[in-house]
């Protein structure tokens, strides 16, 4: 067998392990991996966040670039001159299936799940932008299809990677709070239009743009600028508005410090919804049940200039995006997009506080945690198990403001309760051509 098939057969079998090895004084070898050898990653999503991603796996060879605009990707094609070049990554994914190790896919939404389980089927290593999937069914996909294939995944959400976060994580963890029951998430987007119809005019498709690869899975319909680049997170048949796009930051911390799975209802108050792009604004409220020893909470997403009552922050000024944890003892308030930094209310009462003593482990980077779990390193934080459920809970909020009704959601069963027109956004259709 040759030395790069062995290669292979261990960054496979590291993956499965989920195991690392400890160092060796004087060892060049981390994780039983050699620190100089380098994955071959292929990028699925070259232009906009893909080129940000790009920079943060440059310390590996980048083998292959793949976006259906050549436009975007003139910057990452710059930057790697020797990786080979595709528009569609099925055939990227096919011809070269025996020289990538892993794929970082960038896409917009509605191709993340596709792009992703493509790639994991094959062994391929995965790490997939936020949010992880555009509906529910292809996130708990992501989640099985990691676990059945054992490879290294994480979601590009990068703040879980951030220290401050993890300090409010064991903060919230410690009780500092007392019982916590109440919860405000709210942010600036949209940034983008939402709100608007369907474009009634049709525009001549630029030059190196491949509009039917870009549409992908989703119903054909003709190009327009108001979908493509970035304006496509506003439309209900790609993105998934202010809610997909943020959540999976702002909510992050309070997600993984109380364990916000499985809510039991959830309702929107919108601005409207025309049944193709997300409103301009919604307020989404969230009802979990009692969570082993934490109690029933409610917590409330604000979005499109929507925010919580002012009084709530005793005194600190209102941050565009935030998240506010109001416990029976003392709140804790994150102004901005990613749970760090983060001050404990009332600041008085706590001007003294130690955290407790580091239990989470600290991250090397957000990119190099995956980059070390697909060398056989601990498995990234936020991977898909993590990722798919912090996913779902953000999308359950899509459920009530596409539908406009309450939704009780049987988490067993995967199932809005007495709310069937919520069914084809729990799992969708897919155009004729394109598959899971």
């Amino acid at each position: 067998m040759s030395q790069k098939m062995d290669r292979r057969t261990f960054l496979k079998g590291a993956a499965i392990g989920g195991f690392s090895f400890l160092f060796l004084r004087d060892s060049k070898m981390v994780f039983g991996f050699p620190q100089n050898e380098k994955l071959n990653i292929a990028m699925i999503g070259a232009g906009g966040r893909g080129r940000g991603n790009l920079d943060g796996v440059m310390s590996e060879n980048i083998v292959a670039l793949c976006d259906v605009d050549e436009r975007l990707a003139h910057s990452a094609r710059q930057a790697c001159p020797n990786a080979k070049f595709f528009k569609d990554f099925r055939k990227m994914l096919e011809q070269m299936r025996k020289e990538i190790d892993a794929v970082v896919v960038s896409t917009p939404d509605h191709t993340h799940a596709i792009a992703s389980i493509m790639a994991m089927r094959m062994g391929k290593h995965v790490y997939c932008e936020k949010p992880l999937t555009r509906t529910i069914w292809e996130a708990r996909m992501m989640r099985d299809t990691a676990r059945r294939y054992k490879v290294a995944t994480q979601m590009g959400n990068q703040g879980t990677a951030s220290n401050e976060l993890r300090q409010g994580v064991e903060v919230l963890q410690s009780g500092v709070l007392g019982k916590v029951t109440e919860i405000h998430v709210w942010s600036n987007r949209p940034i983008w239009p939402q709100g608007i119809p369907r474009p009634k005019e049709e525009m001549v498709v630029p030059d190196g743009l491949d509009w039917d690869l870009w549409l992908g899975p989703a119903p054909k319909r003709p190009y327009h600028e108001a979908y493509h680049p970035f304006a496509w997170r506003g439309w209900i048949d790609f993105g998934t508005g202010a809610i997909g796009d943020m959540a999976c930051h702002t909510m992050n911390m309070a997600f993984w410090a109380l364990n916000l799975r499985d809510p039991i209802m959830i309702e929107a108050e919108t601005s409207g919804v025309n049944g193709e792009t997300f409103p301009k604004w919604s307020i989404v409220r969230y009802q979990f049940p009692q969570r082993g020893d934490l109690p029933p909470c409610k917590m409330i997403w604000y979005d499109g200039g929507q925010k919580p009552p002012a009084e709530l922050l005793q005194g600190e000024q209102m941050a565009n995006s935030g998240l506010l944890i109001i416990g029976s003892e003392g709140t804790l308030y994150s102004p901005g997009d990613y749970g760090a930094p983060f001050v404990l209310l009332p600041r008085e009462k706590f001007a003294n506080y130690q955290p407790p003593a580091p239990s989470i482990p600290r991250s090397p980077g957000h990119h190099q945690e995956w980059i070390n779990a697909c060398k056989g390193g601990p498995p990234a934080m936020s991977n898909f198990d993590y990722a798919s459920a912090l996913t779902e809970t953000a999308l359950l909020g899509n459920l009530a403001i596409i539908t406009g009704e309450r939704i009780n959601w049987d988490a067993k069963r995967m199932k809005a309760v007495n709310t069937p027109k919520a069914d084809r956004f729990i799992r969708p259709t897919y155009r004729s051509g394109w598959r899971i």
